[in-house]
């Protein structure tokens, strides 16, 4: 197998460090990183002051790229977490007996599309090496979102803090990561986000949802920002507000939640990660109304 010269490689990791996307050596023609681990730290440089993970010594900085690809052919990997990336990664089925028909990562991915009723977004994408598809998307503003396995379905993964995914340029024995739209990654769509949110049990505001009469994708959504608001730490708690009203009152605007119930589970959300009556009463309803208008519009339209 041909490997990509260095300075291609290294042109692909200042390409991504332009963008604003944190870049990491991979081994040349893999997927792995080319960084130490803990057990082999050599406590100099970057470690200098005890041993730093990957996800921490990914860098923007272009003299410290230059550095680490200047003579090796490293492939490139976007930490995606730094980078303020969600990258929802639709794979390929594994097995190499399976039928044509099969479905993939795409197939899954249209269909959950479909039954949300919305277009697959239009963003940054990238074909792998395998023939899946990357879909760079940025996270919403003051959340910190994980990887995930298989939670919007069968071969989609998504990838956030704690993960990274292989940047377009590189190569493996599958073959080279291209990119096929290049299109800035668009925000993270609200009901996207509603499934990715994090998820707790027994919260205080549940009971709030079960006299509502809404979609399965439309409860789910409710249970998810109710979760991510009373779960928001200190100083993220307006913000997180402000994004969970913005994303339930698409559902409110067509019809699927009735507002009264979403503003009433909200409110007892807002009070219990700790923010005022006052404050959660005028951030709910300011960012209901503006997504109420919002995507009142987009459905008549």
């Amino acid at each position: 197998m041909t490997r990509h010269p260095a300075s291609a490689l290294l042109s692909a990791a200042l390409e991504a460090a332009e963008h604003g996307w944190h870049v990491i050596p991979l081994r040349p023609c893999d997927k792995r990183p080319a960084l130490h681990g803990e057990d082999a730290c050599p406590g100099l440089r970057d470690c200098a002051g005890g041993h730093r993970k990957w996800e921490d010594r990914a860098t923007t900085d272009p003299d410290r790229i230059r550095r680490a690809w200047a003579d090796v052919p490293f492939n490139v990997g976007i930490a995606t977490g730094p980078s303020g990336l969600v990258v929802v990664d639709l794979d390929m089925p594994k097995h190499k007996n399976v039928s044509a028909d099969t479905p993939c990562g795409v197939t899954t991915f249209q269909a959950l599309c479909e039954r949300a009723g919305q277009a697959v977004p239009a963003t940054h994408t990238v074909r792998t090496a395998s023939g899946g598809v990357h879909l760079y998307f940025t996270t919403p503003p003051g959340v910190r979102l994980a990887n995930s396995v298989g939670r919007l379905g069968k071969l989609i993964d998504t990838r956030a803090w704690g993960g990274y995914v292989v940047s377009a340029g590189s190569r493996t024995a599958a073959g080279v990561y291209t990119v096929t739209d290049p299109t800035v990654p668009v925000p993270l769509p609200d009901w996207l986000y509603a499934l990715l949110a994090p998820r707790k049990t027994a919260v205080a505001a549940a009971p709030a949802t079960a006299s509502l009469r809404a979609s399965r994708y439309a409860e789910a959504a409710l249970r998810a920002e109710l979760t991510s608001v009373q779960a928001a730490p200190e100083g993220e708690r307006n913000v997180t507000l402000l994004a969970a009203a913005r994303a339930l009152g698409r559902f409110v605007a067509w019809g699927d939640l009735p507002r009264v119930g979403v503003e009433e589970a909200l409110q007892s959300a807002g009070e219990a990660a700790g923010l005022s009556e006052r404050q959660c009463r005028t951030t709910i309803r300011s960012a209901l109304n503006w997504s109420i208008a919002r995507n009142g519009l987009r459905r008549t339209a």
